[in-house]
């Protein structure tokens, strides 16, 4: 279970999807919350819990400078990355804003740092996967105990894949989907990676523990569109091909969704990987 003690927690990546969510619930379950954003404009505040709040204008892309960063810090959550942002090198920029971090990390009281990331059990992996694996190992290399937390595709309105599925569906009565719709995942739902998040804060028998979150059941993506095709009552006819390229795939999403196209392309890489989960502790939690 969470800790009951009151906790100064840092949140990063406070304004995105993962992050919205899970403010209300650190804040309900009595924690003191720092939100690092880029954009104080950005921010939306919680007017219920607002004086539990502290704001802090934070580019984990530029030179750090821990002279201006809170140091009472009992725990903080990585939920930084850049794969919306670039096709070609947000690689590096996710190194660098990991490595920043692990930097303003080193010089505060932090106990625990929370990432939540993708999981990478395949020996190929995309640039995306790849990316966020290398990402962990940057965090686990900082004086401090680390909790990583592996989510394949997350289902909740918000969630780029799940959002994707949405679109394609409700948009195309025919569906003409490519080979990476036979990938398999093992969806989990929003509210269950927010739990889990929320569960490990504190907890030292999770401290330097890799756990990977699935769902029950391995679907592929054309499994997944013809549930959620059956749960809205729509008919859909899905016809797969095995010829549409990486690159059309992409600016098929890109037509056809209300995803980037930067978006699309690193999510196309990423379909390609099968993202199953390993025996692990979760069940402990």
């Amino acid at each position: 279970m969470p800790s009951s003690k009151t906790l100064r927690i840092l949140l990063t990546g406070a304004t995105g999807y993962i992050g919205k969510r899970l403010l209300p619930v650190l804040l309900e379950a009595g924690h003191e919350v720092i939100c690092c954003v880029r954009d104080v404009d950005r921010f939306a505040w919680p007017k219920r819990h607002a004086n539990r709040i502290t704001l802090h204008e934070v580019d984990f892309m530029a030179a750090p400078d821990p002279d201006n960063f809170p140091e009472d810090i009992d725990i903080a959550y990585y939920l930084i990355h850049s794969m919306a942002a670039s096709t070609k090198d947000f690689v590096a920029k996710e190194d660098l804003s990991a490595q920043n971090f692990r930097t303003y990390m080193q010089h505060t009281w932090v106990r625990q740092v929370i990432y939540l990331s993708g999981i990478s059990n395949q020996e190929e992996l995309s640039d995306h996967l790849a990316s966020r694996k290398r990402v962990g190992e940057i965090l686990r290399s900082g004086e401090y105990a680390t909790t990583t937390l592996q989510a394949g595709i997350i289902v909740g309105s918000g969630s780029a894949s799940f959002e994707i599925i949405r679109d394609i569906v409700e948009k195309l009565p025919v569906l003409v989907v490519p080979k990476w719709a036979r990938t398999r995942s093992e969806p989990v739902a929003i509210r269950d990676v927010i739990t889990a998040l929320l569960t490990v804060a504190g907890q030292e028998k999770w401290f330097n523990d890799i756990l990977q979150i699935g769902g029950p059941e391995k679907l592929t993506y054309q499994e997944m569109m013809e549930t959620f095709a059956d749960v809205r009552g729509l008919k859909r006819k899905i016809i797969p091909v095995p010829f549409l390229s990486p690159r059309l795939s992409s600016y098929w999403l890109f037509l056809m969704t209300s995803t980037t196209y930067n978006l699309a392309v690193n999510l196309v890489d990423s379909m390609k990987v099968e993202v199953l989960t390993q025996p692990n502790r979760l069940p402990e939690i």
